[in-house]
């Protein structure tokens, strides 16, 4: 059975955070950068979800610490990460928030990252399409209904 579809302008503001129930499989590099049943999902107006998922799924060896910091006004200071492998970098790939707002509480040392970056990102078996524009990490599926934030077609919404 197909998911429902989930329209983004339905997502609320703040954004929500819900369980993930799908399978995700990231690869980076050529290498296999996380595997997981396990996720969370930030729902925000106009985005497709963000996955962030736990510390456990990541292959962390792959991960080194990064220059700057981020501010998002929902869930904190984020850090970031480049995947590394081989002598190949993929810069500020990766984000955690290692200490969030109380309301992203669950979200502490968890990651996410570009899907534009990686070799591909999958749920379950769908390859993910990245969010439009390069600033965001937003996962689409043929479940996710837009118009999205950062889609240079719909101007308004940049």
């Amino acid at each position: 059975m197909a998911a429902p579809i989930e329209r983004v302008c339905d997502y609320p503001r703040p954004p929500a955070l819900v369980p993930g129930t799908q399978r995700v499989v990231v690869r980076a590099l050529g290498q296999l950068l996380a595997e997981s049943d396990t996720s969370l999902r930030v729902l925000e107006t106009f985005h497709p979800p963000t996955v962030y998922l736990p510390p456990e799924a990541m292959c962390l060896e792959l991960l080194q610490p990064a220059a700057g910091r981020s501010f998002c006004e929902w869930k904190g200071v984020a850090r970031y990460f480049d995947v590394v492998h081989d002598g190949r970098r993929l810069p500020r790939a990766v984000w955690s928030y290692p200490q969030p707002t109380e309301a992203f509480a669950p979200l502490a040392g968890w990651f996410a990252l570009y899907p534009a970056l990686m070799d591909g990102c999958w749920l379950d078996d769908e390859r993910v399409l990245p969010q439009p524009g390069g600033f965001y990490g937003g996962w689409i599926t043929a479940a996710v209904q837009g118009p999205f934030k950062g889609d240079p077609l719909h101007p308004e919404l940049i």
